[in-house]
């Protein structure tokens, strides 16, 4: 199919140069109003909730160590093969121990899979987005260097780490009852599933009466 351009003006088009003339009213309209850049790093924008972002296990606040219980599900799931655990087991209780605990973020594409799928919420993808680097090393992560994000992003922030929310450690579209003890945390209203606001059939109704 041919497609033609109707190029025709009329007089006063071609004398006044009226396309001009708009493209320049639209310049000075944007020339007086409020910039939608921001100074950064002087300043900075605020991270809505769920951001992907940095890498870390979280602390376990009675243990110290890691919550990560080395139920691979966070490797089964992660879609870019990101995400090694190494694990033994106890021979009278056959409890599961992490031996090691590999994140390769060059990999990942931060899809947030592995903290939603974790039982215990040991994983997470922080709101820290500042950690480049000029080498590969630094963005593979050790059990140890995760950990330590996450002390690092707790202290930044002055976050109680037993208060801290995030969307994906709770996910939606599961009622209470569904989920694993461990992710059975109290989060905003606007967080979980009957708080989801869909528009249905011209009027808003609630996300809940639409999944079931």
């Amino acid at each position: 199919m041919k497609i033609k351009y109707d190029t025709r003006k009329n007089l006063a088009e071609r004398i006044f140069l009226l396309e001009i003339l708009k493209g320049l009213g639209l310049t000075l309209k944007r020339l007086f109003s409020k910039s939608v850049t921001i100074q950064y790093p002087k300043e900075r924008k605020k991270l809505f909730p769920g951001f992907r972002g940095k890498h870390a296990l979280i602390r376990d606040p009675n243990t110290k160590e890691s919550r990560c219980v080395a139920c691979m599900r966070c490797a089964t799931v992660c879609p870019a093969r990101c995400i090694s655990i190494r694990f033994s087991k106890d021979e009278k209780t056959q409890a599961r121990k992490v031996e090691s605990y590999e994140i390769d973020a060059l990999r990942c594409i931060f899809c947030g899979y592995c903290e939603e799928v974790c039982p215990v919420n040991a994983v997470v993808l922080t709101e820290e987005y500042e950690y480049s680097n000029y080498t590969r090393e630094p963005f593979h992560f050790d059990m140890e260097r995760l950990l330590k994000n996450w002390d690092e992003f707790v202290e930044k922030n002055k976050i109680d780490p037993e208060q801290y929310r995030n969307p994906f450690l709770r996910p939606r579209g599961r009622s209470l009852g569904e989920l694993p003890s461990g992710k059975r945390i109290d989060v905003p209203e606007e967080w979980t599933l009957e708080g989801q606001v869909i528009w249905k059939d011209g009027r808003a109704v609630s996300a809940k009466e639409v999944v079931s």
